[in-house]
């Protein structure tokens, strides 16, 4: 299951989806602190059919956790080099234009 949050914002639909078990979470890289909130990503649990659906509908993606990197990837959404690690957790974004 993911959290999933959809919104507009001016001509754009963004979609921010996360991994269940990482909602909440502060993850800190070095100098970096990264909040996965409740307020950008938490707005309903879904599934993964339902996930697919929204980053289709989507023009912004920002993606996070194993699990939603890697249905985006095995969908087409990003590639490999689109992913880094935040203290080893995959975080993807993608735009289409």
């Amino acid at each position: 299951m993911f959290w999933a949050k959809a919104f507009r914002i001016k001509s754009d639909v963004v979609v921010a989806l996360c991994d269940e078990d990482i909602l909440g979470k502060e993850i800190k890289w070095k100098k970096i602190k990264v909040k996965v909130s409740k307020h950008f990503y938490g707005e309903r649990l879904i599934d993964e059919k339902t996930a697919v659906k929204l980053m289709e509908k989507a023009t912004i993606g920002n993606l996070f956790g194993k699990e939603i990197v890697s249905i985006a990837k095995k969908n087409g959404f990003i590639t490999k080099e689109n992913i880094i690690l935040i203290d080893g957790i995959p975080h993807a974004q993608f735009v289409k234009i």
